[in-house]
Formats: C-alpha cells, sequence, structure tokens
C-alpha cells in the first residue's frame, strides 16, 4: 500500500460488516487509525484485534445521539483527534405508501438519515480543530431512481444526498470537504436482513447466502457483475485522500453503470 492515509484519524460506523469492515481495512493498510463502532460486540472486538494497534473498536447504536458522540469522543481521545468520518452504518426498512405509520418513519429517518447528521455535528468541531477533514456518507442509488430500494429507505438516502451537498458548502470553509458515496448492486448482508441477521447465521450459511446473491446482482448492471465492498472502500479512500482534495458537495456513484440503464434486468 501507498500510505495515502498516513497519520489520519478515521471514525466508520457500521464498521462491523460488509461496506464498513472493507473500509477499515483499508484504510489502516493505508496507514489510518481507524476507530470502528457497531451493535455487534463480538464482531467488533475480532476485526479490532485482527487489524492490530492502529484500529479500536466501541460499542454503539447510532440511532442514539448520545453513542453517536461517545464514538467521536471515543476516537478523539484514543489516537489525538479525527480527520475522516464514514457515517457508513445503516439497514432495510419497511413500508409502502399504504402501509408506513409514524414508527416506521421515525425508524427509517433515525438510521439512514440523522445518524448522519448528528455524526456531522458532533465531529466537526474536532475537523475544525485540525484545520479541516473529509466526511463521508454513504448514500445509495435508491436516492435517485425508482425501485433500488424501499419506499422510505429510498426517500432517507434522498434526504442525505441532499444533505451532503448542503453542508459541503457549509462547512466548505472550514476546510471540510462533505461527500457522499452512491453504491449500486453491492454484495452485503444487507440484502438478506442486515449484518445482524447475518451475525445469526454459521460461516458456512453466509457463504451460501453471499454467492446466491452475487450471482444475483451480477444481472443487474451492464457488466454483468456485483459489486463487492472493496468497490465502495477505494471510493471513499479517494474520497478521504489528498487525491480528492478538491472534491466537495459531490455524489460519487459506483453501481457498474445500473442507474443507466432504462429498463429492469430479468431476474
Amino acid at each position: 500500500m501507498t500510505g495515502r492515509l498516513q497519520n489520519r484519524v478515521a471514525v466508520i460506523t457500521g464498521g462491523t460488516s460488509g461496506i464498513g469492515e472493507a473500509t477499515a481495512e483499508l484504510f489502516v493498510a493505508e496507514g489510518a487509525r481507524v476507530v470502528i463502532c457497531g451493535r455487534s460486540e463480538g464482531k467488533g472486538v475480532a476485526i479490532a484485534e485482527r487489524l492490530g494497534d492502529a484500529c479500536q473498536f466501541i460499542t454503539a447504536d447510532v440511532m442514539r445521539e448520545d453513542d453517536i458522540a461517545k464514538t467521536i469522543e471515543f476516537a478523539a481521545e484514543n489516537f489525538g483527534g479525527i480527520d475522516i468520518l464514514f457515517n457508513n452504518a445503516g439497514g432495510p426498512t419497511a413500508g409502502d405508501v399504504t402501509e408506513v405509520d409514524e414508527d416506521t418513519i421515525h425508524y427509517a429517518m433515525r438510521l439512514l438519515f440523522s445518524s448522519a447528521v448528528l455524526g456531522i455535528k458532533h465531529v466537526v468541531p474536532h475537523m475544525q480543530k485540525r484545520g479541516g477533514g473529509s466526511i463521508i456518507n454513504n448514500s445509495s442509488v435508491a436516492a435517485l431512481r425508482d425501485n433500488q430500494g424501499g419506499l422510505l429507505y429510498s426517500a432517507a438516502k434522498a434526504a442525505l444526498t441532499h444533505y451532503t451537498k448542503l453542508a459541503g458548502v457549509r462547512l466548505g470553509p472550514s476546510g471540510i470537504r462533505v461527500n457522499c458515496i452512491s453504491p449500486g448492486a453491492i454484495a452485503t448482508p444487507i440484502f438478506y436482513g442486515g449484518s445482524a441477521r447475518a451475525n445469526t447465521l454459521s460461516d458456512d450459511q453466509n457463504a451460501a447466502k453471499m454467492e446466491k446473491l452475487t450471482s444475483n446482482l451480477a444481472r443487474a448492471t451492464p457488466m454483468q457483475k456485483a459489486g463487492l465492498p472493496l468497490d465502495i472502500a477505494t471510493g471513499a479512500l479517494y474520497l478521504a485522500s489528498d487525491e480528492g482534495r478538491f472534491v466537495n458537495s459531490h455524489d460519487l456513484v459506483i453501481d457498474g453503470g445500473r442507474t443507466s440503464m432504462f429498463h429492469e434486468p430479468q431476474q
């Protein structure tokens, strides 16, 4: 690796599986010190142990502002500051037009939108002390067109994408860049119930589900292959590194061309 994040400190929410885990691995390989958070203590501790002294785990639920603040303070205290925040935590949501209720709306917005908004709120003072930083929000192609995710999931991600652009304008004068990534058909556990569901399955069961998922998602892009968590992690690395120093308020779509298709592929 080339040390593109040497001496930088990153916080990654939802870091115990899928895109978050792959990003933590890549960031550490590129010289960063990383704090990952999530609700699965066993998985988080195992990842931190595997990645060594450059990675630490803290148990946190991003639907609680106190836990978000606790994670940010933990990173600042243990590694001396924060340069990068990857608001990656998320999961599936339920409810169609005639099925939504107050609880499902609040759940979707807290998980997918306000978790990132509050993460930004709490990390900005630390980045201002460093003279700048990079904030990356994990959005979705569901924010861009229909039939890419559930109704509330899509609406919450659209809100996140727009908020990203507004926050980048407001924080740019402080040297803080705010961008988002919109993944397409990426093979992660979110497609069969999220990381919580994946953690209840054996390694063989997860492997079997992932093999079937990868095959199905391959038919959802012009490239005829599924995206992998590393594809999103490399996008996050670009936005977090000096190579992305002039990229702000931008939505980086990584979808293998799916959003350019004018019809849904046959499954």
